[in-house]
């Protein structure tokens, strides 16, 4: 590695660490010639398939967009950096595991939807009504309807150690019928 001070070809590793994460090394090293010291940050690099876009292009995957949709879908919503960054993490992980050098960017959208299902349901539902362009308040209820099926068990909470009472969101207009 050149020194980025005097350009010199020959640096040594005086430190090495694993990231938390484990995904990466961060090496301290010293100029042989100037003695000037910097850190580097070592990856792993991967090549990731490449994404069909919607109206037929191919673009290089790009995490910092991965990102960015994760980032507007929870904006404003209680979940910390460190479970939206080990979501992103799980979609790209997903991305790997699928061996194809071509992904759909559906494909994409569904890894990021999941993720955000087990995150924050406001923010799925956020993602999914621009993901499937939503067109007006009935395809909001049919996204909703579908998403209280799919969650087995969540009601309201028990009273001083009861039950767990299923929440029926239709039941006070059936109260005030009758």
């Amino acid at each position: 590695m050149h020194c980025p001070f005097c350009q010199h070809e020959n640096t040594r590793v005086i430190d090495s660490r694993v990231s938390e994460d484990g995904a990466t090394i961060r090496r301290r090293r010293e100029c042989e010639a100037c003695g000037e010291r910097f850190s580097t940050l070592e990856t792993v690099e991967l090549k990731l398939p490449a994404i069909i876009k919607s109206d037929g292009r191919r673009e290089h995957f790009d995490a910092r967009k991965l990102r960015h949709g994760f980032d507007r879908a929870l904006h404003k919503r209680p979940v910390s950096e460190e479970q939206i960054e080990a979501a992103v993490r799980s979609v790209v992980h997903q991305l790997r595991m699928t061996t194809e050098r071509e992904l759909p960017s559906r494909r994409v959208g569904e890894f990021v939807m999941g993720e955000l299902r087990k995150l924050d349901h406001v923010a799925f539902v956020r993602f999914a009504s621009v993901y499937r362009a939503f067109e007006d308040v009935a395809d909001f209820r049919e996204e909703l309807d579908r998403l209280e099926r799919e969650l087995p068990g969540e009601g309201q909470l028990p009273l001083l150690g009861g039950e767990v009472v299923p929440f029926d969101r239709h039941a006070d207009k059936d109260k005030k019928k009758r």
